[in-house]
């Protein structure tokens, strides 16, 4: 696996791990149907929550969350309907990104809350 493949799902590890720590239930993680997927899935008192995990060992091209294109978002929006018609599911949905950064020697995490909004058509 290449490097970047490793650091990504580290970073999906540490993500997830966070938000085990801070409360939230993890449905899933990697979740794929179809065209869709989602990073992880999780759930809290309030929320069913999508989140968007972008990894990265230097922001010297772009914070990770900058790497969230409009055309990213909607598949997001577009998955999480799916996900959630499918599994019948009748709770607010939120979208969250979670930047983390790999310095080389430990990993910080930036949990952008309630990140984007579903586009209106």
């Amino acid at each position: 696996m290449a490097q970047h493949n490793d650091l990504g799902k580290k970073g999906e590890e540490v993500a997830v791990a966070h938000l085990r720590r801070n409360g939230y239930e993890i449905i899933d993680t990697n979740w794929v149907c179809d065209k869709y997927e989602i990073d992880i899935i999780a759930r809290n008192e309030e929320f069913i929550i999508f989140t968007e995990v972008k990894t990265r060992s230097s922001d010297y091209w772009e914070n990770p969350e900058d790497a969230v294109s409009k055309g990213k978002i909607r598949r997001i929006v577009e998955a999480a309907d799916f996900y959630l018609r499918e599994n019948d599911i009748d709770q607010p949905a939120r979208f969250d990104i979670i930047a983390v950064m790999w310095d080389g020697r430990k990993f910080e995490i930036d949990h952008i809350d309630d990140a984007f909004m579903a586009p209106v058509n």
